[in-house]
This record gives C-alpha cells, structure tokens and sequence, in this order.
C-alpha cells in the first residue's frame, strides 16, 4: 500500500527540485515586497536577483531618486529577511541597484478635461472704479466687472 503525502510536504519536495528553483525565488521575491513600507510598493514594478545584486525596477521615474536615498534599507531588509526565513536562506544581496521599467506604469493616462466648479462664494459685487484713460484697460475691467456679476447669480 502507498502512502499519500500531504499537501505541504508536496509543495516543499516540488520547490527544492532544480526546474522550479524559480518558485522560491518569487516567494522570497513577494514575501520581500510584502514587508517594505507600503509607500515603496507601489514604486516597484518587480525584483529579482543575480550574481548577489538586488535589482529594483521601479514602476514610475518619478520613485527614483527616494528609492536611491533608501538602497542600505532594502539591502537590510533582504538581510533580514534571508536569516530569518528558511526558504530565503540562500539569497545574499550585496548591492542594490534600482532602475527604471518601461514595463509598468501605475499613473494612467487621461485625456479628460476635468471641470472644476468653485466652491467658494464670490466676495466681491463688481462694483469699483474704473481710473484709466486708455480704451483697452477700461474694456479689460469692464470684461471683469462682468464676470463678477456672473459669478453672484
């Protein structure tokens, strides 16, 4: 008779086999992500490692330069990360480098004109002296006295 194992040691024996080594990568990978602050998350597109480098590709250019000032966190944080977990034991990072993906983007492009509708009441009646002699500035006030009185109704 054959005895049948449990799901967790099935899972264990198929992740220490050579062809899906890429399994326990990505679960260090995730479980990475999972512990940095939540406002470096959504910066990072992906990680991975080689030749004891962590590469960080960012997710927008704009996260460079505050993921740059925060290298020797993410170097300490895998460090902890590899002494403290069994599945990550292996992965040593010596280096960060972090670089800038074509791959994802988290703004979206809008081509929608957004109306905006103040919120405020106007402080002013349009009532004020005009004090000019040239014809285009006394039109340009007029064209705001007449604005303002819109902008009451």
């Amino acid at each position: 008779m054959r005895k049948f194992l449990d799901a967790n040691t099935m899972v264990s024996y198929l992740t220490n086999q050579p062809q899906f080594k890429n399994l326990k990568k990505n679960y260090c990978y995730q479980k990475f992500i999972s512990i940095i602050n939540p406002k470096f998350k959504r910066a990072i597109a992906f990680v991975y490692i080689r030749e004891k480098k962590l590469f960080i590709a960012l997710s927008h250019p704009g996260f460079k330069m505050e993921l740059d000032y925060n290298k020797g966190t993410f170097k300490s944080l895998f460090k902890i990360l590899s002494q403290n977990d069994i599945k990550c034991k292996d992965f040593d990072v010596e280096e960060v480098i972090i670089f800038n993906s074509n791959k994802i983007s988290i703004i979206k492009e809008s081509n929608e004109i957004e109306i905006t509708v103040p919120y405020y009441l106007e402080q002013s009646s349009g009532e004020f002296e005009i004090i000019s002699l040239n014809s285009d500035i006394l039109d340009k006030f007029n064209d705001i006295k007449a604005k303002i009185r819109c902008n009451l109704n």
